[in-house]
């Protein structure tokens, strides 16, 4: 009886490992460290690939010019392990990918990866400059929550993620909300995952550089309900473009994410209490809601909008008529601040539209600030708007 119990005990702990094995995936650590982020600030990448031909590192590895990423060829050692040293680099945000005999995979070695569109990529940060603002530091935090809320104009229940600042729970305050749109291709989770909205809000609130402020970050895929792998839809392919991609819908049924706003948080229900801004297609979005709800925002960001540019199809919405007309309603109506930013290497097409749009401002009287930066439609870019633009707010 005492042999059988023995067995019994050492077959319960048998089974009990095997399913703690199959539970954890502890056992398959890469051991090379990559990256490794040197004292001088350049970084080494390393990957295990012995029978490979050929292998690259690839991604936002210099100031990112435009939207070809940078790539460099890494040297393959005598114990089958490929490595490549970058120059050195400045303080920011990196993203990177390796290419193994022309096809693309992320690096064993790095457990931090984010999805843009339907690529993964990993991220590192190199500190002691502009990227502390996208870093975690020691100071109170803000809560990023996904929220569903009803849109009768796209018929539809749909996720928003919206950050509200350290001690909104504690408070009785109201504070001023900030629309925030991401890019053709992206969705809700855009800003807090490539953009590092919250990590930018809570360091510039922390510092006093920035009001306490709400912001909503919201899916400008009106045929989504959420992100892919967030909604009923399951776990789809992130496609780039979508139907109703520009078309005015979204523009069209805005008033379904701001009536859930205001219905929910404590936020004045005033144009001095709203701004709104975006990158991209968000920029397209935002002026055309401007646009469109010309007494409803006292401050407005475009980054790097995607204005002049016209899917098909889209001029027929009424959101997109009549603009200039619109554009002198808002002059009229007044505003606190109108904000554009943009890459001095951005599309032709993107530099144009947004010089058209200015030059119509300009005929009209009306004011803006502009700046103009180094590299093109890129994330660098965009986080550094965002880190300008919400010090500029209420």
């Amino acid at each position: 009886m005492t042999m059988n119990k023995h067995f019994l005990l050492s077959l319960l702990m048998a089974f009990t490992a095997s399913v703690v094995f199959a539970q954890q995936d502890l056992f398959n650590e890469n051991p090379l460290a990559s990256p490794q982020i040197n004292a001088d600030n350049s970084v080494t990448f390393q990957i295990k690939a012995p029978t490979a031909e050929t292998v690259s590192v690839s991604g936002s590895l210099d100031a990112e010019k435009a939207f070809a990423p940078i790539t460099y060829e890494m040297k393959k050692g005598e114990d089958g392990v490929w490595s490549f040293t970058t120059p050195v680099l400045s303080s920011e945000f990196y993203r990177y990918h390796f290419i193994i005999d022309g096809a693309r995979t992320t690096d064993p070695g790095n457990a931090f990866a984010i999805r843009d569109v339907g690529n993964l990529s990993n991220v590192f940060l190199i500190e002691g400059g502009q990227a502390d603002l996208y870093k975690v530091n020691e100071v109170p935090h803000g809560t990023v929550a996904a929220r569903w809320y009803d849109s009768p104009g796209n018929d539809m229940v749909r996720r928003m993620v919206v950050y509200t600042p350290a001690g909104y729970e504690k408070s009785t305050d109201k504070y001023p909300v900030l629309y925030l749109l991401h890019g053709v291709g992206g969705d809700e989770e855009a800003w807090t995952g490539s953009g590092r909205a919250a990590e930018i809000l809570d360091n510039l609130i922390a510092q006093g550089k920035a009001k306490p402020m709400i912001v909503v970050m919201t899916n400008g895929n009106v045929s989504q309900e959420a992100a892919p792998g967030e909604g009923s839809a399951g776990f789809v392919k992130p496609t780039f473009m979508l139907p109703h991609t520009m078309d005015g819908k979204f523009e069209e049924t805005f008033v379904d994410v701001m009536r859930f706003v205001e219905n929910n948080y404590r936020t004045p229900e005033t144009k001095e209490g709203r701004a709104i801004a975006g990158l991209s297609m968000g920029g397209f979005h935002t002026a055309n809601i401007a646009l469109n709800y010309p007494n409803t925002f006292d401050y407005i960001g475009l980054f790097s909008s995607a204005l002049g540019v016209r899917p098909g199809g889209n001029a027929t919405s009424p959101m997109y008529q009549n603009t200039d007309e619109k554009l002198k309603q808002q002059g009229e109506n007044g505003y606190k601040l109108y904000w554009m930013a943009i890459g001095e290497d951005d599309m032709p097409m993107i530099l144009n539209g947004n010089k058209d749009f200015r030059q119509k401002m300009d005929d009209l009287g009306m004011k803006y600030e502009y700046l103009e930066t180094e590299g093109g439609h890129t994330w660098n870019n965009w986080r550094n708007y965002l880190s300008i633009f919400a010090q500029k707010l209420f």
